[in-house]
């Protein structure tokens, strides 16, 4: 999907956020600067139902750990422990910062390489790509991967997200496949 702002990468999120389950693994990736972090900030408010809850970029901390009521999500999902293994050389020094533990909730990744063999084969992939060619600036490009019971047309319609075509080798996403890519329909304010 190509994301225009940061409005559109909430509405992703909060989308994201209504289809999670306790034991999910998101995993985001892209480079620096790709906007993995305002989308988890965003996907974190959204689940947690706080649209201003203080979310720090994990960053120096490695870790954050969230509560998250259940009342918020309609299910409990239990804690929700917010990685960024920027910073790390590998598994084992992700394992020692309780990653174990924190997989009975929900885990939401920032630079999942990090993880290799740790990594859950069920997650959902989230590759965030700038475009650099984008109009208006700051256009971002998103691809999902995994999820293909839970990421169906009308998911993304709600959310105002539409799928695009799929790349090659790949499925758009409706229960008919594991990879999407998606864009953002207009809204009303758009003139196409």
């Amino acid at each position: 999907m190509d994301i225009e702002n940061e409005d559109a990468t909430a509405r992703l999120g909060a989308m994201l956020a209504g289809l999670t389950r306790a034991g999910d693994a998101i995993l985001l990736s892209g480079p620096l600067g790709a906007g993995k972090s305002v989308l988890a900030r965003a996907y974190l408010r959204s689940l947690c139902h706080a649209p201003d809850m203080e979310v720090p970029s994990p960053t120096y901390t490695l870790v954050q750990p969230y509560t998250v009521p259940a009342r918020a999500c309609g299910t409990d999902v239990g804690a929700v422990h917010h990685f960024d293994l920027w910073r790390l050389g590998g598994p084992e020094e992700v394992e020692e910062l309780g990653w174990d533990d924190a997989r009975e909730g929900v885990v939401l990744v920032e630079w999942p390489e990090r993880l290799e063999d740790l990594t859950p084969p069920e997650a959902l992939f989230v590759t965030l790509t700038p475009l650099a060619d984008g109009k208006p600036p700051g256009l971002r490009r998103a691809a999902l991967r995994g999820w293909a019971d839970r990421l169906t047309p009308s998911v993304f319609a709600a959310a105002g997200l539409v799928p695009a075509q799929a790349p090659p080798g790949g499925t758009v996403a409706g229960g008919m496949g594991e990879q999407a890519g998606l864009r953002t329909s207009p809204g009303p304010e758009s003139d196409t």
